[in-house]
């Protein structure tokens, strides 16, 4: 019985560090993930499929150096970047980083503000309440609570799937567009390839990956557990993420840009009919709320890290002033953007352009701590990967520049 007890041990073992691969993969769907996939789906119906298999190899490539950085290192990304390189270099990275998520968090408002008016809820009444909502349960302690609902409630898109199965697509057409290339340079074509990007590959995914890692206790010695993590997250999420391509295509693919919250939930009709508004005002209501509050969190984190600030939510906040500072600053940012009249969706894709563009910036940090053998030792990358993740990471900063190019002389 012993022994039996000893090899179960053995083989549930690497289970102890299943997750963290999974949940920051999925992050990318939230509200801005899920606007951008539907918008590309109306627009460009399948051309944008074959790209976002390119981005699965890079958020696979991306992802799993680091989570390797942190099992083997046992730090998180910024106190890596903060040990290895030039304070101007670091602080650099920490503006870069404190960008893109900010502009996260208006995405995340303008999802709450999006769901809530199909639910008929004004925005001017929703954004602000859940601002101080969440504000409240994530300073006094009680959001752990919050989270499994808000968490529950993202469950709705796993039916993607199914509707990208009965919303009766061209089949021959999907998989011609995903397996051969489109190229295009059409600035509205680059400029969603870059949104998909910067949705799919955000800064937030690759410092909660590193962190998660490290929080969980994961060392070398778990490598092997620890990347098919990293991997299957991946996959899984990109997965999800080209179904709700394929599902928008299907229902209103070849309309044009997607203007309205209310567009995107066509694509769930062929699964609930009639209810496929509420379902996914409710879905993007939870994936809205979790990452309103997450993203934040995690920077001020890293930017408490950075600077040797105290850093804890278990703390009163006047013994964190820095902390809960940052964190207050970004949710009332966050908000106050969300409520700048205009087309809520039209804003959502903005902030996934802008994560995009800034993308490479933390991605060439990642590539060079990931091949540095006096801080990897021999888990550093190999040379193969180490091209392969090179290629990646210039491929998605030569789109980023290509698009910001194009963004100043008009195209």
């Amino acid at each position: 019985m012993i022994r039996l007890r000893r090899r179960w041990k053995r083989l549930l073992a690497p289970l102890a560090v299943l997750g963290p691969g999974l949940i920051a993969a999925n992050a990318g769907n939230d509200a801005g993930g899920i606007a951008t996939y539907a918008s590309a789906g109306s627009e460009f119906v399948y051309r944008t499929l074959f790209v976002m298999v390119l981005v699965t190899v890079a958020l696979v490539v991306v992802q799993e150096m680091s989570a390797r950085l942190g099992a083997v290192t046992g730090s998180g990304l910024v106190a890596l970047i903060r040990e290895q390189f030039p304070l101007r270099l670091a602080a650099f990275s920490v503006v870069c980083l404190m960008v893109a998520n900010v502009g996260l968090v208006v995405s995340e408002f303008a999802g709450i503000g999006a769901a809530m008016e199909l639910l008929g809820v004004s925005r001017w009444l929703a954004v602000p309440i859940a601002a101080v909502g969440l504000w409240a349960l994530v300073v006094f302690g009680s959001y752990r609570y919050a989270e499994r609902l808000f968490l529950l409630l993202t469950l709705v898109f796993l039916a993607y799937p199914i509707a990208a199965v009965l919303g009766h697509p061209d089949w021959t057409q999907v998989a011609r567009s995903t397996a051969l290339p489109h190229l295009s340079f059409e600035h509205g074509y680059l400029l969603m390839v870059v949104a998909l990007i910067g949705t799919t590959i955000t800064p937030y995914m690759q410092l909660y990956q590193a962190a998660a890692v490290v929080e969980r206790g994961g060392t070398a010695d778990d490598l092997p557990a620890i990347r098919a993590d990293a991997i299957t997250g991946s996959v899984f999420a990109n997965v999800i993420s080209m179904c709700i391509i394929i599902a928008t295509a299907a229902a209103i693919g070849g309309s044009g840009p997607l203007t309205s919250a209310s567009q995107a939930a066509l694509a769930l009709e062929p699964v609930v009919g009639a209810s496929a508004t509420t379902l996914f005002a409710i879905g993007l209501l939870g994936a809205s709320a979790l990452a309103a509050a997450v993203v934040p969190l995690s920077t001020s984190y890293a930017v408490a890290e950075a600077i040797g600030a105290e850093r804890s939510v278990s703390r009163r906040p006047r013994d964190a002033k820095v902390f809960v500072g940052l964190f207050t600053a970004q949710i009332v940012v966050g908000a106050a953007v969300a409520l700048v009249p205009g087309n809520l969706i039209g804003l959502l894709l903005n902030m996934q352009v802008l994560n995009g563009v800034i993308s490479p910036v933390l991605l060439t940090f990642i590539l060079v701590l990931a091949g540095r053998r006096r801080l990897m030792g021999d888990h550093v990358n190999r040379h193969w990967f180490h091209r392969l993740a090179t290629v990646c990471v210039v491929t998605v900063g030569v789109l980023a520049a290509i698009v910001t190019v194009q963004a100043l002389f008009g195209g």
